[in-house]
């Protein structure tokens, strides 16, 4: 019997969406983090010293489609949590603490192996093709969210 391959559609997105990020959620959870914190901390983390607040807020609103206000809640949580700290010198600005860059760098690795067990033996074509209608879907949702 020969299957056919679903049409991409919003639901078969939503799918390959949500069945990786509930095992993103369990390895955050374990590490005690959500998966809006771990957003937010790789955004610092690829910063590399520090961002500045605003670009920080900025670029989470981006990834999330959140409001402002509920970044700022995130930042601090993550303050508190003591993962992120004001650079002394330059209020505006926010950095990695060690415990941050830790909980970043363990999570980011578990997470690789998952991704990797998840992609393998997928063709390379294959997943650069999905890769192409992801991002075409991606940029133009974002169009229509920026027109609205």
């Amino acid at each position: 019997m020969t299957t056919t391959a679903p049409t991409v559609n919003g639901r078969v997105i939503a799918l390959a969406h949500y069945a990786p990020r509930a095992l993103l959620e369990r390895i955050l959870t374990h590490h005690g983090i959500t998966f809006e914190q771990s957003v937010t901390l790789r955004v610092v983390a690829v910063a590399g010293d520090s961002v500045d607040r605003d670009a920080l807020v900025t670029d989470v609103i981006g990834s999330l489609k959140t409001d402002a206000p509920v970044v700022h809640g995130v930042i601090d949580e993550l303050t508190a949590a003591r993962l992120l700290e004001q650079v002394p010198a330059q209020a505006s600005r926010l950095r990695l603490t060690d415990a941050g860059r830790k909980v970043y760098e363990t999570t980011t690795a578990e997470s690789a192996e998952i991704a990797a067990r998840l992609y393998e033996g997928i063709p390379a074509e294959d997943l650069a093709a999905a890769g192409r209608v992801l991002t075409l879907i991606t940029d133009r949702a974002n169009a229509e969210l920026a027109g609205a």
